[in-house]
């Protein structure tokens, strides 16, 4: 359904004159619009959400500085998003209501997928998140804005789920008592890369924090990956978290809210093939440590997501969007069943890397 055409786009260093503006995409934060110019030429319209994203300047700012880097580093405009500019030549518009717009270029001939319908699939968003990594290998991510802070501090993670489990303000304790007690039997463990961070060991990089499969764009024709896709996540963090949010979330042979646990599981052979398209685009850019670590980065973030639902069922589902009662329990559990496999396969993950970099 075509829709009215946002006075915003007209302010825009587009084509042509914007002739037509319809919703577009299955997001739920941004307002996004599919924009076309009387060229022909199409682009992304949005409209960034300033309830979830509180200083959005600093976000476009990350954004910028970013794709200008990733452009640089490579000759295939299809491989990195493109903001077009303003009529005054910035690359971001703050409207009279205090909204902020950009537009993107849109992505010729691409795709995006909300499953891996095969594991070659998965593979080529594990070699779009390496290359991202590879690309920015040499940005100085000290630089960006935490524009989410301590996103993904897994202790922090865990000082809120004994305050909401103190606190207990829906009496919701006594029906998670095994998932307490399965998350807490792992605090110390959740200690770990941020104690690597920490040393040294683990180097600060550019991380996008939101590594699922719908975010990487790929070619219509050839089914190879061609750019990661929303940015707006984009800061310091640790190269293994973001392979490990792949996993986490593209490794599961069931949906995150799956009620049926005998339907979960975690796959190595999906695990395999993300690792492989991973570590071929970005292998000889990671450290030794950030290499051994993968399958604890894997580990983590499921933990850490688990935790996360958990502390929001036991709050009173504040955060996570739920359609039932109880969904975050069930999200809670698929993550917990995940991490138990993982701990039940682990001198497997662990080969599997080192037969992935022999390869």
């Amino acid at each position: 359904m075509e829709e009215k055409i946002a006075p915003q786009a007209y302010r825009f260093q587009i084509g042509g004159k914007p002739v037509s503006c319809k919703r577009y995409g299955s997001g739920h934060i941004n307002g996004t619009f599919l924009l076309e110019d009387s060229a022909g030429a199409k682009y992304i319209l949005q409209r960034i959400n300033k309830n979830v994203f509180r200083d959005p300047a600093a976000l476009m700012g990350n954004i910028a500085a970013v794709t200008e880097h990733l452009r640089s580093r490579t000759d295939n405009p299809r491989e990195v998003l493109s903001l077009v500019p303003t009529e005054d030549g910035k690359l971001w518009l703050t409207d009279a209501g205090g909204e902020t717009w950009r537009v993107y270029r849109f992505v010729t001939g691409s795709l995006s997928l909300d499953k891996a319908e095969t594991p070659d699939d998965f593979r080529e968003s594990g070699f779009a998140f390496g290359r991202f990594q590879r690309l920015l290998a040499d940005f100085p991510a000290h630089t960006l804005t935490e524009t989410i802070v301590k996103f993904h501090d897994t202790p922090s993670r865990f000082a809120a789920l004994r305050d909401a489990i103190g606190k207990d303000t829906h009496h919701r304790v006594r029906d998670a008592g095994r998932e307490i007690e399965f998350a807490l039997g792992r605090e110390k463990y959740a200690k770990t890369l941020v104690a690597l961070q920490d040393s040294g060991d683990l180097p600060l990089r550019v991380t996008h924090n939101d590594t699922k499969l719908n975010n990487v764009l790929f070619d219509r024709d050839t089914r190879k990956a061609l750019c990661v896709i929303d940015l707006d996540t984009v800061m310091p963090g640790l190269s293994v978290n973001d392979f490990g949010d792949s996993i986490r979330f593209g490794a599961s042979t069931a949906a995150e809210d799956e009620r049926d646990l005998r339907k979960v599981s975690f796959s190595p052979t999906l695990y395999r093939a993300y690792a492989g398209g991973f570590l071929s685009a970005c292998g000889e850019s990671l450290t030794r440590c950030e290499i051994d670590s993968l399958p604890d980065g894997a580990k983590m973030m499921t933990l850490e997501c688990g935790v996360r639902f958990l502390t929001d069922y036991l709050s009173g589902d504040s955060y996570f969007q739920t359609h039932r009662e109880g969904q975050n329990l069930d999200r809670c559990r698929t993550q917990f069943k995940l991490v138990s496999e993982m701990e039940g396969s682990w001198d497997t993950m662990k080969k599997i890397i080192k037969e992935v970099l022999a390869e």
